[in-house]
């Protein structure tokens, strides 16, 4: 994180900047790492607060090895998604935002996922899936569960 703040340290209006490397580095914005950047950049914790959490990209607490991003733009809602949330929730057991317990997956709602013709659809770290059913989504996660599983099993 210093090779982040050595490079941004001087540029004016790049906390933005800083809390996505920071993030990249994290995978979340850790509560010590928000506190020292507001020290090096010489601006108050509270701004830096401020920003974490209004903007929706940033991250407080860590995510699951699979972040599902459900799309619930126009396209994904008249098609169902809401319906497939309901089945990821019951077959996770967690609420949209959450992480499970074993940390393997963090379900997060998106606006747009820009893959309309997939309606509808979601992504698991990067990779879409759709058009989707609720069994469809549920399926797709028991796969990369066992998928996980097994790898561990494997000792991989």
């Amino acid at each position: 994180m210093e090779d982040v703040l050595k490079v941004y340290r001087e540029e004016k209006g790049s906390l933005i900047t800083v809390l996505q490397k920071t993030q990249e580095i994290y995978g979340f914005l850790p509560t010590e790492a928000l506190h020292y950047i507001a020290a090096s950049l010489g601006v108050k914790p509270a701004k830096v607060w401020g920003v974490a959490t209004f903007y929706t990209q940033f991250r407080l607490t860590p995510i699951g090895k699979y972040l599902i991003l459900l799309c619930q733009g126009t396209a994904c809602h008249v098609n169902g998604a809401k319906q497939i949330e309901t089945a990821l929730c019951q077959e996770l057991n967690i609420k949209v935002g959450d992480t499970t317990e074993d940390g393997l997956f963090t379900l997060e709602n998106a606006a747009c996922l820009g893959c309309c013709s997939l309606a509808p659809v979601m992504m698991i770290n990067g990779q879409a899936y759709g058009p989707l059913t609720p069994d469809k989504a549920v399926q797709i996660i028991r796969d990369i569960y066992k998928k996980d599983k097994f790898a561990v099993g494997e000792g991989e």
